[in-house]
């Protein structure tokens, strides 16, 4: 995950505040850039694998580091929602795409890079060696910020998503046992934004280049699928990205291929004609109204 934050957690066990620092930077393809964070406090952190997903602050323009009242233990959200929005530091939500032990504590985290158009990417794109980020993340596996659940009983999985889940459906490739069945497609916006996916998984990978298409991204998607033989068998689906591609493909398989809707986990990452900002705002009222009820 790569975008706006759709949810924000209290800080209460098993989450808890990381001071990182960026320790180098990759380019994968036009669009994705990954970014390795290191920290000894990063010894404490512990992913759940699969779309682990957390927090991550980063500073604004001119700043050191980012500003979080991390002293502000439980509290820390309605004081950093009082804030300044152009002093506190710029809140997302992220995938862990890979954590490391040794031979040092790392993570690393994928960014789906738009130019100049959101203040993520921007930061990003910037990134040099020794800049600082805070993290809000788990510190046991088991933890509410993993969404990937097949229930007892699954026989095959189904995954779709952008390049702004791309490092989610990455690590639940990964995270599966060997030989389950997994319908995958991926959406990307250029052929060099295909990545090699390791997994132990019995993976039939769809890659859709938006680039080699006129049609809208939702058309491109939802066509590929519902021409797709399926296999037999229990399905559970995973789907996430932009808003309107993923409520349509959840309709389609609702509906059309008769999954059972508990059996579709859905997330929209981010939204057409919606800036960053807006989504931030939006998540940031929906959840200060939710603890004031």
């Amino acid at each position: 995950m790569s975008t706006a934050a759709p949810e924000a957690p209290a800080l209460s066990v098993p989450f808890q505040f990381f001071d990182l620092h960026v320790v180098r930077t990759l380019r994968l393809g036009p669009t994705m850039l990954r970014v390795t964070f290191g920290g000894e406090c990063l010894k404490e952190f512990a992913s759940g694998g699969r779309d682990q997903r957390f927090k991550l602050f980063l500073p604004q323009p001119g700043q050191e580091a980012p500003v979080v009242p991390v002293e502000a233990g439980n509290d820390w959200f309605p004081q950093w929602r009082a804030m300044d929005p152009s002093v506190r530091g710029i809140m997302r939500s992220y995938t862990v795409r890979e954590q490391r032990r040794v031979p040092q504590e790392e993570v690393d985290i994928d960014f789906a890079l738009h130019g100049d158009l959101g203040p993520a990417s921007r930061w990003a794109q910037r990134a040099l060696p020794g800049d600082k980020v805070m993290l809000l993340g788990p510190v046991v596996e088991d933890n509410g910020g993993v969404d990937f659940r097949p229930p007892a009983g699954t026989d095959w999985v189904l995954l779709s998503g952008d390049e702004t889940a791309l490092p989610a459906v990455a690590g639940i490739l990964a995270w599966l046992p060997p030989g389950t069945p997994a319908k995958v497609w991926l959406e990307v916006p250029h052929a060099d934004d295909i990545q090699d996916l390791p997994t132990f998984a019995d993976a039939d990978i769809t890659w859709l280049v938006r680039d080699n298409t006129p049609q809208h991204r939702t058309d491109f998607v939802l066509g590929s699928v519902s021409a797709a033989s399926l296999p037999p068998g229990t399905p559970y689906a995973w789907i996430a990205g932009e808003a309107g591609t993923v409520k349509a493909l959840r309709r389609h398989l609702v509906k059309e291929r008769g999954f059972d809707r508990k059996a579709v986990k859905f997330t929209g990452y981010w939204r057409l004609g919606a800036s960053e900002e807006q989504l931030v705002e939006e998540a940031v009222s929906g959840a200060a109204t939710a603890a004031s009820d």
